[in-house]
């Protein structure tokens, strides 16, 4: 049983769901936003290229290791206040972040925002599964929350780039608050409070195992992407997960008011759309992480000129997740998430088809644009398909499940996408005859990143080198992002015949 206030709050759904929308656009903005912003902050505050990625990864870390407590934490104390909690909680590090006089503090800021993040997107998606009961509005209002994150993906980049071209890079974090702002007005008077009416014992231990498993599961693969599968402390992390983990499901196993009760997956609607929806952030976020860099390092783009690139791609998957939820109605979820997974497999093979230095920008939207539209078709009806599988009760933990295997999917995508990419840019770098009078600092700058050979280029005074310099770096970046793009289509490719086998047609509602 559910205790929900039906008659205003049934009334004012729509409205709501608009309000639940601006709470997750703020997250979403965030995410992209900051990318473009980071050479503005080493710049500003004197910051390496690990700390940089510390400022990055620490908000991951956050997410991920605290979405199903807080997910879980919702169904019990009311989604309502809770997401109110987690809004008040991003503004307020948004405005730490923004004041940030140093990259320790910095960091810091931003794995607090996590903390925010970590409890307003699991809350923003219960509510709208407590708040829409008739499953056909319920799988549109899904399509839509889908569609609001897609877009601000999509708009982070133009909209980063316009406050980097105006201002200071403190401006991406003000940029948070006034949003937020909207979303506790609004949402304080029209989202109506659920809650599960009678909660089993708080599941403390399955709570603290499933924080450190996760953050040890999260850290392991964002170092294996920095620093190489075989290292020490990444194989320890990853022996630190698995036992962890491997605890955290004895113990659900026992206890009778378990956190995330594992007979959920049972039901292939719950089991299938969240290994869709992991392998799918796997491809999404690698191919972002090329895009971004390609056209800003490679083809010589302002933040805000890639930024306005990228928007076809956020447009596309938009109109797509909005009409998703026709699509698999008429068709089915399997085939939705199937044909939507195999559209994106053919926009990356395109992509690593075309992929080189010189690529026309029309060529790049059009691949853009078939990868976003299987995206947009694939990720609401997966959505529905694990939130329509379990009791509306627990809406919250269901909802955290959905957010966290994206989170896992996202990070493994830049690590392992990241880590080909690497691989083959120092394999293309070190096989260069470079001229004897190149210092062995500056060549070390140039192996680092394609942005540090650019800066060497910029500093050599020779020009026939620093052109030479320049060519190579964005020839061997470009190899290396045609190998992870290659890698990401088979990925999708076979994600896309999983679905097929383990989807069902229809999502099965929770047993009884």
């Amino acid at each position: 049983m559910e205790l929900i206030e039906q008659t205003r709050g049934y009334r004012n759904r729509w409205i709501a769901l608009a309000f639940m929308a601006i709470s997750l656009l703020v997250i979403s903005l965030d995410n992209t936003v900051l990318s473009l912003a980071l050479p503005s902050i080493a710049e500003g505050l004197g910051s390496s290229a690990s700390q940089l990625q510390w400022v990055v990864d620490a908000y991951i870390l956050a997410i991920a290791g605290l979405l199903l407590t807080m997910g879980y934490l919702g169904d019990r104390l009311g989604r309502k206040p809770t997401l109110m909690a987690g809004l008040g909680i991003f503004a307020l590090f948004s405005l730490g972040a923004a004041l940030s006089n140093s990259t320790g503090m910095l960091i810091a800021m931003r794995a607090l925002m996590g903390i925010g993040a970590a409890i307003i997107l699991p809350a923003t998606l219960s509510i709208l599964t407590a708040t829409f009961r008739d499953s056909k509005e319920r799988a549109q209002a899904i399509a839509l929350w889908a569609a609001t994150f897609a877009l601000g993906m999509g708009i982070g980049p133009l909209i980063g780039g316009w406050l980097l071209e105006n201002f200071s890079w403190h401006s991406v974090f003000y940029i948070n608050i006034p949003v937020i702002a909207i979303g506790l007005v609004g949402g304080g008077y029209f989202i109506e409070n659920s809650k599960t009416e009678h909660p089993r014992r708080l599941d403390i231990p399955g709570a603290i195992l499933s924080i450190a498993g996760l953050f040890a599961l999260v850290y392991a693969i964002i170092q294996a992407g920095m620093e190489g599968w075989g290292a020490t402390h990444v194989l320890y992390a990853f022996g630190a997960a698995a036992v962890l983990l491997g605890a955290f499901i004895l113990w659900e196993l026992k206890f009778k008011g378990a956190m995330l009760p594992l007979r959920f997956f049972k039901n292939m609607s719950f089991t299938g759309a969240n290994v869709a929806l992991t392998l799918v952030a796997f491809g999404l976020m690698g191919a972002f992480f090329f895009l971004g860099q390609f056209l800003q390092s490679v083809q010589g783009y302002s933040p805000f000129e890639a930024g306005l690139r990228l928007l076809p791609m956020a447009l596309v998957s938009f109109i797509s997740a909005v009409m998703s939820a026709k699509v698999a109605e008429r068709i089915g979820t399997k085939l939705t998430v199937a044909i939507g997974i195999f559209i994106a497999a053919i926009g990356f093979f395109y992509l690593y088809r075309i992929a080189a230095v010189d690529t026309a920008y029309l060529n790049i939207a059009i691949a853009m644009s078939i990868t976003s539209l299987g995206i947009g078709m694939t990720m609401s009806p997966a959505t529905n398909s694990v939130m329509g599988s379990i009791p509306v009760s627990q809406s919250g933990i269901g909802s955290a499940m959905n957010n966290t295997t994206r989170q896992v999917g996202a990070a493994l995508g830049v690590a392992i996408l990241g880590s080909i990419l690497n691989a083959t840019y120092l394999s293309r770098i070190d096989a260069v005859n470079w001229p004897a009078q190149l210092p062995a600092q500056a060549l070390e700058a140039i192996r680092s990143s394609i942005q540090g050979a650019h800066i060497v280029a910029q500093q050599v005074p020779v020009p026939q080198l620093s052109q030479l310099i320049i060519d190579q770096s964005n020839e061997a970046f470009t190899a290396g992002s045609a190998q992870a793009l290659l890698v990401a289509t088979i990925v999708m490719a076979v994600t896309a015949v999983i679905a097929l086998i383990i989807l069902p047609s229809r999502v099965r509602g929770p047993e009884e």
